[in-house]
Protein backbone atom coordinates (compact mmCIF):
# COMPACT_ATOMS: atom_id res chain seq x y z
CA UNK A 1 0.00 0.00 0.00
CA UNK A 2 1.15 3.18 -1.13
CA UNK A 3 1.73 5.91 1.50
CA UNK A 4 -0.17 8.80 1.31
CA UNK A 5 1.12 12.11 2.10
CA UNK A 6 0.06 15.84 2.96
CA UNK A 7 1.70 18.75 0.22
CA UNK A 8 2.83 20.82 3.42
CA UNK A 9 6.37 21.26 4.32
CA UNK A 10 8.08 18.03 4.32
CA UNK A 11 10.57 18.34 7.11
CA UNK A 12 7.75 18.44 9.55
CA UNK A 13 6.77 14.43 10.90
CA UNK A 14 3.39 13.31 10.46
CA UNK A 15 1.45 15.37 13.20
CA UNK A 16 4.49 15.45 15.36
CA UNK A 17 5.08 11.77 15.94
CA UNK A 18 8.02 10.17 14.89
CA UNK A 19 6.13 6.95 15.79
CA UNK A 20 2.71 5.18 14.80
CA UNK A 21 0.56 5.34 18.22
CA UNK A 22 -0.89 1.91 17.53
CA UNK A 23 1.59 0.43 16.55
CA UNK A 24 4.75 1.92 16.89
CA UNK A 25 6.02 1.73 13.24
CA UNK A 26 8.13 4.33 12.38
CA UNK A 27 6.34 7.32 10.48
CA UNK A 28 7.79 9.20 7.17
CA UNK A 29 7.20 12.90 6.53
CA UNK A 30 3.88 14.47 6.36
CA UNK A 31 2.31 10.53 6.59
CA UNK A 32 -1.21 10.98 6.54
CA UNK A 33 -1.86 6.38 6.96
CA UNK A 34 0.43 3.93 9.00
CA UNK A 35 1.84 1.57 6.17
CA UNK A 36 1.79 -1.37 8.78
CA UNK A 37 -1.65 -1.11 10.63
CA UNK A 38 -3.42 1.54 8.65
CA UNK A 39 -4.00 3.58 11.45
CA UNK A 40 -5.20 7.25 10.21
CA UNK A 41 -2.85 9.96 11.83
CA UNK A 42 -3.93 12.96 13.39
CA UNK A 43 -3.61 16.66 11.36
CA UNK A 44 -0.45 17.85 12.24
CA UNK A 45 -0.89 21.15 14.19
CA UNK A 46 -0.47 24.18 13.17
CA UNK A 47 0.32 27.77 14.29
CA UNK A 48 3.29 29.64 16.10
CA UNK A 49 3.49 26.82 19.69
CA UNK A 50 3.54 24.22 16.57
CA UNK A 51 6.35 25.82 14.62
CA UNK A 52 8.29 26.35 17.60
CA UNK A 53 7.64 22.85 18.97
CA UNK A 54 9.01 21.63 15.60
CA UNK A 55 12.32 23.69 15.56
CA UNK A 56 13.05 22.50 19.12
CA UNK A 57 12.18 18.99 18.15
CA UNK A 58 14.42 18.71 15.05
CA UNK A 59 17.52 20.37 17.47
CA UNK A 60 16.59 18.36 20.18
CA UNK A 61 15.46 15.23 18.80
CA UNK A 62 13.29 16.08 22.82
CA UNK A 63 10.12 17.93 23.61
CA UNK A 64 8.97 18.77 26.76
CA UNK A 65 5.45 19.78 25.43
CA UNK A 66 3.81 22.60 24.79
CA UNK A 67 3.77 24.06 28.46
CA UNK A 68 7.70 25.18 27.89
CA UNK A 69 6.27 27.66 25.64
CA UNK A 70 4.23 29.49 28.68
CA UNK A 71 6.66 28.75 31.59
CA UNK A 72 9.04 30.63 29.59
CA UNK A 73 6.68 33.54 28.42
CA UNK A 74 5.90 33.46 32.37
CA UNK A 75 9.58 33.59 32.91
CA UNK A 76 10.64 36.34 30.81
CA UNK A 77 8.01 38.72 31.90
CA UNK A 78 8.78 38.04 35.68
CA UNK A 79 12.59 39.00 34.46
CA UNK A 80 11.06 42.13 32.46
CA UNK A 81 9.06 43.61 36.06
CA UNK A 82 12.54 42.94 38.12
CA UNK A 83 14.53 45.36 35.46
CA UNK A 84 11.56 47.69 35.79
CA UNK A 85 11.49 47.21 39.91
CA UNK A 86 15.55 47.33 39.83
CA UNK A 87 14.90 50.59 37.28
CA UNK A 88 13.11 52.57 39.92
CA UNK A 89 15.03 51.70 42.84
CA UNK A 90 18.36 53.00 41.43
CA UNK A 91 16.11 56.57 40.58
CA UNK A 92 14.87 56.79 43.99
CA UNK A 93 18.14 56.54 45.93
CA UNK A 94 19.24 59.53 43.80
CA UNK A 95 16.25 61.37 44.69
CA UNK A 96 16.26 64.09 47.32
CA UNK A 97 15.73 62.81 50.79
CA UNK A 98 12.54 63.60 52.36
CA UNK A 99 12.42 65.69 55.29
CA UNK A 100 9.78 64.03 58.24
CA UNK A 101 7.30 66.12 59.12
CA UNK A 102 7.39 66.96 63.02
CA UNK A 103 5.57 64.87 65.18
CA UNK A 104 2.81 66.49 67.20
CA UNK A 105 3.31 67.10 70.91
CA UNK A 106 7.46 66.95 70.11
CA UNK A 107 9.10 70.38 70.05
CA UNK A 108 11.67 70.09 67.50
CA UNK A 109 14.91 72.85 67.17
CA UNK A 110 14.87 74.34 63.55
CA UNK A 111 18.20 75.67 62.03
CA UNK A 112 18.00 79.50 61.70
CA UNK A 113 19.83 81.29 58.59
CA UNK A 114 22.07 83.71 60.32
CA UNK A 115 23.52 84.51 56.92
CA UNK A 116 22.22 88.07 56.35
CA UNK A 117 20.78 89.60 53.16
CA UNK A 118 22.85 91.70 51.38
CA UNK A 119 22.05 95.24 52.47
CA UNK A 120 20.47 93.89 55.71
CA UNK A 121 21.80 94.24 59.13
CA UNK A 122 20.96 91.85 61.97
CA UNK A 123 20.69 92.70 65.86
CA UNK A 124 20.68 90.14 68.82
CA UNK A 125 17.45 89.72 70.95
CA UNK A 126 17.74 92.56 73.32
CA UNK A 127 15.66 92.18 76.80
CA UNK A 128 12.02 94.18 76.67
CA UNK A 129 12.45 97.73 77.75
CA UNK A 130 11.69 97.27 81.90
CA UNK A 131 9.49 99.84 83.44
CA UNK A 132 10.88 102.60 85.44
CA UNK A 133 11.13 102.35 88.81
CA UNK A 134 8.18 102.06 90.95
CA UNK A 135 7.63 104.96 93.81
CA UNK A 136 8.76 103.90 97.14
CA UNK A 137 11.23 100.86 95.87
CA UNK A 138 14.70 102.62 95.27
CA UNK A 139 16.73 101.24 92.53
CA UNK A 140 13.90 98.15 92.27
CA UNK A 141 11.48 97.90 89.03
CA UNK A 142 8.13 96.59 88.70
CA UNK A 143 7.24 94.22 85.47
CA UNK A 144 5.47 96.13 82.84
CA UNK A 145 1.44 96.35 83.40
CA UNK A 146 -0.18 93.44 81.48
CA UNK A 147 3.01 92.64 79.52
CA UNK A 148 3.72 88.94 78.98
CA UNK A 149 7.31 87.34 78.97
CA UNK A 150 10.03 85.69 80.87
CA UNK A 151 12.28 86.26 83.90
CA UNK A 152 15.08 84.88 86.62
CA UNK A 153 13.31 84.19 89.44
CA UNK A 154 16.24 84.93 92.45
CA UNK A 155 14.29 84.09 95.46
CA UNK A 156 10.18 83.73 96.63
CA UNK A 157 9.04 84.57 99.63
CA UNK A 158 5.92 85.27 101.83
CA UNK A 159 6.75 88.61 103.56
CA UNK A 160 7.09 91.74 100.97
CA UNK A 161 9.10 93.45 103.32
CA UNK A 162 12.39 90.71 103.33
CA UNK A 163 11.32 90.01 99.24
CA UNK A 164 12.10 93.87 99.30
CA UNK A 165 15.25 93.73 100.74
CA UNK A 166 16.56 90.88 99.12
CA UNK A 167 16.08 92.94 95.63
CA UNK A 168 17.93 95.81 96.93
CA UNK A 169 20.99 93.49 97.79
CA UNK A 170 20.80 91.58 94.39
CA UNK A 171 21.51 95.21 92.84
CA UNK A 172 23.78 95.98 94.88
CA UNK A 173 25.56 92.53 93.81
CA UNK A 174 25.36 94.34 90.56
CA UNK A 175 22.10 92.50 88.76
CA UNK A 176 19.97 94.73 86.27
CA UNK A 177 16.33 95.43 85.86
CA UNK A 178 15.35 93.55 90.13
CA UNK A 179 12.21 93.86 91.14
CA UNK A 180 9.28 92.37 93.16
CA UNK A 181 5.96 90.96 91.91
CA UNK A 182 2.98 89.63 93.86
CA UNK A 183 2.43 85.49 91.85
CA UNK A 184 -1.48 86.13 92.71
CA UNK A 185 -1.77 88.56 90.07
CA UNK A 186 -0.03 86.25 86.94
CA UNK A 187 -1.52 82.86 86.15
CA UNK A 188 1.84 81.61 85.52
CA UNK A 189 3.16 80.95 89.00
CA UNK A 190 2.28 80.23 91.99
CA UNK A 191 0.06 82.43 93.75
CA UNK A 192 0.54 83.15 97.79
CA UNK A 193 4.31 84.62 97.17
CA UNK A 194 6.51 87.47 96.60
CA UNK A 195 8.54 87.11 94.21
CA UNK A 196 12.53 88.67 93.55
CA UNK A 197 13.14 88.88 89.67
CA UNK A 198 16.02 90.78 87.72
CA UNK A 199 15.15 90.84 83.99
CA UNK A 200 12.03 91.00 81.86
CA UNK A 201 12.50 89.40 78.55
CA UNK A 202 10.79 88.56 74.95
CA UNK A 203 11.84 85.19 75.19
CA UNK A 204 12.77 82.24 77.10
CA UNK A 205 16.20 81.73 75.29
CA UNK A 206 17.03 85.34 76.18
CA UNK A 207 16.25 85.07 79.70
CA UNK A 208 18.46 81.41 79.74
CA UNK A 209 21.63 84.00 79.02
CA UNK A 210 20.96 86.17 81.69
CA UNK A 211 21.23 83.10 84.16
CA UNK A 212 24.72 82.85 84.52
CA UNK A 213 25.13 86.50 86.07
CA UNK A 214 22.54 85.64 88.77
CA UNK A 215 24.04 82.12 89.79
CA UNK A 216 27.67 84.18 89.85
CA UNK A 217 26.10 86.76 91.75
CA UNK A 218 24.98 84.36 94.83
CA UNK A 219 21.56 82.98 93.71
CA UNK A 220 22.21 79.10 92.72
CA UNK A 221 18.54 78.30 92.93
CA UNK A 222 17.71 81.36 89.99
CA UNK A 223 15.86 80.02 87.75
CA UNK A 224 13.98 80.78 83.97
CA UNK A 225 10.24 81.54 84.55
CA UNK A 226 7.23 82.59 82.13
CA UNK A 227 5.05 85.89 83.47
CA UNK A 228 1.70 85.46 82.13
CA UNK A 229 -1.01 88.16 83.27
Amino acid sequence: MAATTRPEDPRLPAAGLDACPRCGASLASQQEYCLDCGLRLPEPPTGAVAALGSAWKRRLRWYPGDWIWVALALLAVAAAGAAVAVAASRENSNAAPIVATTTPGVITRQAVNTTPTIGQTTSPTAPTTPSTPSPGSTGLVSWPSGQSGWTIVLRSDTSPQAARAEARRAVRKGLRDVGVLDSSDYSSLHPGYVVVFTGVYDSQAAAQQGLDAATAAGYPAANVRPVSP
